[in-house]
């Protein structure tokens, strides 16, 4: 039996437990069960959570021996320092084999073991540039839902943890068991770890004499580099330097990231079918936005809608 021993900590998120909990601890009627799952804090005893309840917790540190699996369900706050103590079970348990698994904000604790420097790790997009600012040696994937290393995993933000779980089953008893214990979740059994977050864009500064507004208002035409330079004036070649100073990215770039944000909007708060979103974008035919989608967001539209359509539409058009 597979030993998983999730560490809390006051005050504990009970949504990023309840994530390894479920996947790892629930007893399902027909489905194996390879996994032995339990709690444990540097203090045994009450620990109060973020849903107002507090849960009493019997084990202290010396259960991270025994652990085939650590998991770390969340840090709060993110600043907190780890004890000497913490650290040290931590690294004990690393050093004879055990897979460190962190869930959101978790990383910031893993991240202050040092197990994380020269490698990439991931956590929620709001935090990442924090974990950055923080730990410059590891090397932060913002849009990744999970990272898995083998003997470190990390997680974007708390449903990205019922991701990496899954994976980890997957890795540990195959894709059937995997999707068994997905299916009695009522849960899609597969989404890859490097399938961009849903972070909503963030429109950039119109620091380019008013640029960006006039075309983003054009977005359903033939909108090309080339009339964004000559609206402004300019040559191509000064336009992509302008870009590059001001936004870090190439108007070509720029103008196809726009179009994909307009897209999922569009998605999320209408039921116009995939064909007419493409052509209202200016992205011209359904296949050529499926694929620019893929690319940039990791996933289809139809699939997009699904995850996030607001209820305004039905939805007439494939993904």
């Amino acid at each position: 039996m597979h030993r998983v021993v999730a560490l809390v900590r006051p005050v504990q998120s009970t949504f990023e437990l309840g994530c390894g909990a479920e996947v790892f601890g629930t007893r399902r009627a027909g489905v194996p069960q390879h996994y032995e799952f339990g709690v444990c804090a540097e203090t045994p005893g009450p620990v109060p959570t973020t849903a107002g309840y507090t849960m009493s917790v019997p084990r202290g540190l010396s259960a991270l021996a025994s652990a085939d699996t650590v998991l770390i369900p969340g840090w709060a706050p993110l600043g907190e320092p780890l004890s000497p103590r913490v650290r040290s079970a931590l690294l004990r348990a690393h050093a004879r084999g055990a897979r460190l698994v962190t869930i959101c904000s978790g990383v910031f604790a893993l991240a202050r073991t040092g197990l994380l420097d020269g490698r990439s790790a991931t956590t929620h997009w709001q935090r990442a540039a924090q974990l950055q600012a923080e730990f410059p040696e590891v090397r932060v994937e913002p849009d990744a839902l999970y990272v898995d290393h083998g003997d470190v995993a990390t997680s974007a933000g708390a449903g990205a943890g019922i991701d990496l779980c899954l994976h980890l089953v997957r890795k540990d008893h195959g894709a059937a068991h995997a999707a068994l214990v997905a299916r009695h979740m009522v849960m899609p059994p597969h989404r890859d770890g490097g399938q961009t977050q849903y972070a909503p864009p963030a429109p950039p500064p119109d620091a380019l004499d008013g640029l960006l507004e006039w075309a983003g208002a054009r977005l359903g035409t033939s909108l090309s580099v080339g009339d964004l330079a000559a609206h402004l004036s300019v040559s191509p070649r000064t336009l992509a330097r302008r870009f590059t100073e001001q936004l870090g990215t190439s108007p070509g770039a720029w103008l196809l990231a726009r179009r994909v944000a307009e897209a999922r909007t569009l998605l999320e708060e209408t039921g116009l079918p995939v064909e007419a979103i493409a052509a209202r974008v200016g992205l011209t035919s359904a296949v050529n936005l499926r694929r620019r989608f893929r690319t940039l967001v990791g996933t289809t539209p139809g699939a997009y809608r699904r995850a996030f359509s607001s209820g305004s539409g039905t939805g007439s058009g494939r993904g």
